[in-house]
């Protein structure tokens, strides 16, 4: 079996951008609340026209020119969403399509916030067993859309966005070890409950969460599963480069590396200008800071995310 390894990233966000100034004109809240509470300036916001494939398009065809290969290499495409542009087809087959590189298999994974490690993984897998050469794996949501814009709890959390990277196959290790983990125990705690039934919305259509409970559980479940998969690995704390968490909420993220002992300077975080873009978020940061040099060649990165389900999961790498 071989390696995978990180060949490029890419990403998109919207051009509109919805300030917690502006979110303050609509609803019972304020610049200072939103920040002391989050750490979220501001968020992006998909056009009425865009669907979750476009933005996904966007951040796949920046990635591609990254890794400096041709599209046709592409041998495996996933798309982790919460927020597919429709029932069905998925959205990484809307995706190819717009790539125009029909004939590999393409596919989603739903895994709300931690969806790109999962995909990530999934990905790896394939490359390892030698099922794929060249694997593009998205991270795209539309959270705006499933948002309750009169609830403060919720609407000054979420934006909108897309990050891509190219996975290809290697004989240097690239990705190093990865947990994952999910208990549906805790599905009353973050969800969109709301289903299709008889040509009509059935349930709840908006994202609820019990932000407490989340924070709570996320801290834990995070420090453990990132201390795990440190240890399986064989790799101390200490020789971690950066740290690039999935971009929730500014306590969430300085508790995991407080729990790591990293210092926030090693801690990659994209929250005040972009919110939570659910499984966009981690590679949105990772591509930051690939393209203005904070991460180099060679440096040791860990991932980490939860999400509604719970699920969540770690993955270490070398870029």
């Amino acid at each position: 079996m071989g390696y995978s390894r990180i060949l490029g990233t890419g990403s998109f966000l919207p051009e509109q951008v919805l300030t917690n100034a502006q979110l303050a004109e609509r609803v019972d809240t304020s610049d200072e609340w939103i920040v002391s509470r989050t750490g979220i300036h501001a968020r992006h916001i998909a056009a009425d026209e865009h669907k979750t494939s476009d933005l996904a398009l966007k951040a796949a065809e920046a990635a591609i020119q990254s890794a400096g290969i041709d599209k046709h290499e592409i041998d495996l495409i996933i798309v982790a969403t919460t927020t597919p542009d429709m029932v069905f087809p998925s959205t990484a087959c809307l995706l190819q399509e717009k790539l125009g590189i029909p004939g590999c298999p393409a596919f989603d994974v739903q895994a709300v916030c931690a969806g790109f490690m999962f995909a990530l993984v999934t990905a790896n897998n394939y490359i390892k067993s030698g099922m794929a050469r060249r694997a593009l794996v998205v991270g795209a949501e539309i959270m705006s859309r499933v948002l309750d814009w009169d609830d403060r709890r919720t609407c000054v959390l979420f934006g909108d966005g897309a990050g891509a990277v190219i996975l290809g196959d290697s004989d240097e290790p690239g990705i190093l070890h990865a947990k994952l983990a999910a208990d549906g125990r805790y599905k009353d705690i973050l969800n969109t409950p709301a289903q299709i039934s008889g040509g009509k919305i059935q349930g709840m259509p908006y994202l609820h969460m019990d932000g407490p409970a989340v924070f709570k559980f996320a801290v834990k479940a995070l420090s453990d599963i990132a201390a795990k998969t440190l240890a399986e690995a064989g790799v101390d704390k200490s020789e971690v480069d950066w740290l690039v968490p999935h971009q929730a909420n500014l306590r969430i993220i300085e508790s995991t590396a407080k729990h790591l002992g990293l210092p926030m300077e090693r801690v990659i975080v994209t929250l005040p200008q972009q919110g939570n873009t659910s499984a966009a978020s981690i590679p949105l940061a990772l591509d930051c800071a690939l393209r203005d040099g904070r991460i180099r060649r060679g440096q040791t990165v860990l991932l980490e995310g939860i999400g509604g389900g719970f699920a969540w999961g770690a993955v270490l790498l070398k870029i």
